[in-house]
């Protein structure tokens, strides 16, 4: 099963309607950007969760020992790293939390960077835009996204994320096999506030391609 995430939560009403529409996940912001939120506002939304559902923070250039003491005050099942710090911190932050590491899909040189950080539970991908360490809503070139024999020799589960909507997640899975996709401006109304039916509608094409209702290529995976 693809597993879903719905990024950039900033209210407990959207968090809710991301859970109700069937989100594996939702992710808490607190790098700079639109979506950020507080600890405190992390919290409460994590709190109004029902059970299953995990939060995941996203952090850029933060010390890991603030990693560690907002994943453990917010109640977080684990965090996801965006910048380039070497994969000893990674392990440190592992100790405590579980770590998803992202790279910025410039060229093929991400999936090799991706096998030196042993500690990480799983990969995310997102597009390279120069300066921007994530969600810049645009999409991994097609071409770019990683090969089945890339994806045979990553040593974790990965997360393809970057310019995902309703419109275009079903060609983005046609196109190769993620342990999840992650989601942020596709599914909003307005930077930091979703929009309840384009969350709704990306989960159900999701679910919708598992049970082959487009494509051929899912069987393959299976």
């Amino acid at each position: 099963m693809v597993r879903v995430k719905i990024c950039g939560i900033t209210s407990t009403s959207d968090a809710a309607a991301a859970a109700k529409a069937g989100a594996d996940a939702i992710g808490l912001v607190f790098a700079k950007s639109p979506r950020k939120v507080t600890k405190e506002q992390a919290r409460a939304i994590a709190a109004a969760l029902p059970p299953f559902v995990a939060k995941v923070g996203v952090f850029v250039d933060e010390p890991a020992d603030v990693i560690v003491q907002i994943a453990r005050f917010v109640g977080l099942a684990a965090v996801q790293v965006h910048d380039d710090r070497p994969p000893e911190e990674i392990e440190k932050i592992a100790e405590a939390v579980s770590v998803i590491k992202a790279f910025r899909v410039r060229d093929r040189s991400a999936y090799e960077a991706a096998s030196r950080y042993e500690a990480a539970s799983a990969y995310l991908f997102d597009a390279y835009v120069k300066g921007i360490a994530g969600g810049t809503g645009k999409s991994i070139e097609r071409e770019l996204l990683p090969s089945i024999e890339e994806q045979r020799s990553f040593a974790r589960p990965w997360i393809l994320a970057g310019g995902l909507s309703p419109e275009n997640v079903e060609d983005a899975l046609e196109s190769c096999y993620p342990y999840a996709v992650d989601v942020s401006s596709g599914v909003e109304a307005s930077p930091g506030q979703k929009d309840e039916k384009r969350v709704r509608e990306f989960v159900a094409r999701v679910r919708g391609f598992e049970r082959g209702e487009r494509g051929t290529l899912w069987a393959v995976r299976r």
